[in-house]
């Protein structure tokens, strides 16, 4: 079952399924977040606020077989929450990829981002987690867990998230960040908001991405 949403996720935290104790994902994310474990999250890895849910499928998940397929679409069928999807891209695990993207982006409308391993994970996780704090300390004002600091160390490896995306290099994914300020709000980003960022022919790519 999906039942992280009744669990209610204070800023800066996240709640991390117990399957990930002990993980170097899990010990990355020790210091920079607060990271609390829970053994009934049910299908999702990781809990953030603002309802945004982390499924991380491994390298060791795409080599075993369709078990983490019917995980996501049973994730699709069951939840209000907001999925995104990081995968493991590694030379081991590239060849399941396409099939991959084609499952989550086209089939179940969820956002897929690629990772080469478990500390990019980390440092994606810790760039959404700043993000809602960032979003929270607009509405409110002025807050005091907002660091100025807070957001560097995921700026590479959502950077280089970024530069997958076929025609997008080093300086149009510095203009997509600092334009749409997250991944998240540049997958929501129609073709009108993206070609005023980076020009008709690269945001065609981005948005068919």
């Amino acid at each position: 079952p999906v039942t992280a949403g009744s669990i209610v996720v204070p800023l800066g935290h996240v709640i991390g399924n117990e399957k990930w104790r002990g993980s170097e994902l899990a010990q990355r994310l020790q210091g920079k977040v607060r990271l609390i474990f829970e053994d009934a999250l049910g299908l999702v890895d990781f809990h953030l606020p603002n309802r945004t849910c982390i499924l991380l499928i491994s390298e060791a998940d795409l080599v075993a077989g369709d078990e983490f397929k019917r995980r996501l679409v049973r994730f699709r069928n069951a939840s209000s929450l907001r999925g995104i999807v990081i995968v493991e891209k590694t030379p081991i695990s590239d060849q399941y990829y396409l099939g991959v993207q084609k499952l989550v982006v086209l089939e179940l409308g969820m956002v897929l981002l690629p990772v080469a391993n478990q500390g990019e994970a980390s440092q994606l996780i810790i760039q959404l987690v700043s993000f809602c704090v960032r979003e929270q300390s607009r509405d409110r004002g002025s807050n005091p867990l907002v660091g100025g600091q807070r957001a560097r160390p995921a700026e590479p490896a959502v950077l280089q998230a970024l530069q997958r995306i076929p025609g997008v290099g080093k300086t149009k994914a510095l203009l997509l960040l600092q334009r749409f300020g997250s991944i998240h709000r540049l997958c929501n980003a129609d073709s009108q908001e993206l070609e005023q960022a980076v020009g008709q022919t690269v945001a065609q790519q981005i948005y068919t991405f």
